[in-house]
């Protein structure tokens, strides 16, 4: 299982068709819902899936 807390940045495995593959955490439990960085869609995907798209963490610096 990865490592990952609210507010990360994440890189994941496919390209939004924004163009961007990189997401904000913004609410995490047995959903998880995202933020793309490119275009500000919010999307809420299950925990499972969401493990599974996800390439790398990039913590956030604000930490």
């Amino acid at each position: 299982m990865k490592e990952f807390e609210l507010n990360d940045i994440v890189e994941t495995k496919k390209t939004h068709p924004c163009g961007s593959n990189k997401w904000e955490i913004i609410r995490m439990g047995a959903d998880i819902k995202i933020r793309c960085t490119g275009c500000d869609r919010i999307v809420m995907i299950p925990r499972s899936k969401f493990e599974k798209s996800v390439k790398k963490v990039l913590k956030n610096e604000e930490k």
